[in-house]
């Protein structure tokens, strides 16, 4: 019987040279049968790291360092918005997964010639896994209609995909994580031109401290495509009187789709 302490690896390093010229079960290693060794080898203990106490180290445990983060060429390499939408799911690369109840893609037309961009999902939205539902998401539907786009001709998502807790506002880093997405979303869809509903929306989309005031009324530019910036129909519930600019801002989208305003030129 080969002693307790014997090296395990050792053995088996002898035993496997010893079968290559040795038949039957009695090979002898060390003064140990073939089977001696194979129970002995069962039983070895692993060597424990010096640093640690404990159970044996058999590398990382995936419950432990927690789920992969999605990364910026899985995003950019999705091939439609389908496979987007799973990566969105199934994302971590910010801390809002950790509050949110679903995840919030966008819906719409595939190849809508507008997209609809707002600022982050609230507690509808986070409960529905919706864009743009309730009081808010009626109006919105009533203003598209409005210039001869039904909710389904169009595209509606958010800057951010997850709610914010207690419908804060978005941080820089969330914006930083979940602007990959919509940049994707927007090379899927190819619109011709993006309505920007809200000041946070607005100014993220541009990079600007602009008031919305300011934005307002002129076609600018996100990743080359147009943009009208105007006011989230949510504030239009809080004050009506913001409803006139804003369908005079959507006129400056049918213009654009009738090919009577100025769409302007990409920068590629």
């Amino acid at each position: 019987m080969s002693p307790p302490d014997a090296d395990a690896r050792t053995l088996a390093r002898a035993f496997l040279e010893q079968t290559l010229s040795a038949e039957g079960n009695a090979l002898m290693l060390e003064h140990a049968t073939r089977e001696e060794v194979i129970r002995g080898l069962a039983s070895a203990r692993r060597p424990v790291r010096a640093h640690a106490a404990g159970p044996p180290d058999r590398g990382p445990d995936p419950a432990a360092t927690g789920p992969e983060i999605v990364t910026g060429p899985q995003i950019a390499e999705a091939p439609d918005l389908e496979t987007l939408a799973a990566l969105v799911a199934s994302c971590t690369r910010c801390t809002l997964h950790e509050s949110r109840k679903n995840p919030v893609f966008g819906e719409g037309a595939a190849d809508a010639r507008v997209v609809c961009v707002g600022e982050a999902p609230g507690a509808r939205e986070d409960e529905t896994g919706r864009p743009f539902v309730g009081r808010a998401g009626g109006l919105l539907d009533r203003l598209l209609l409005s210039i001869g786009l039904p909710r389904k001709s169009v595209y509606i998502c958010n800057v951010l995909k997850s709610r914010p807790p207690r419908n804060r506002d978005p941080l820089p880093e969330e914006v930083a994580a979940c602007s990959p997405y919509l940049l994707r979303q927007l090379a899927l869809i190819e619109p011709e031109v993006i309505i920007a509903f809200g000041a946070f929306a607005a100014r993220t989309l541009l990079e600007t401290k602009s008031a919305l005031g300011r934005l307002r009324g002129t076609v600018h530019r996100y990743s080359g495509y147009p943009v009208v910036a105007t006011y989230h129909p949510a504030a239009l519930l809080r004050n009506p009187g913001w409803i006139r600019p804003t369908w005079e801002d959507l006129q400056i989208v049918r213009r654009m789709l009738d090919g009577v305003g100025d769409r302007g030129a990409r920068n590629d």
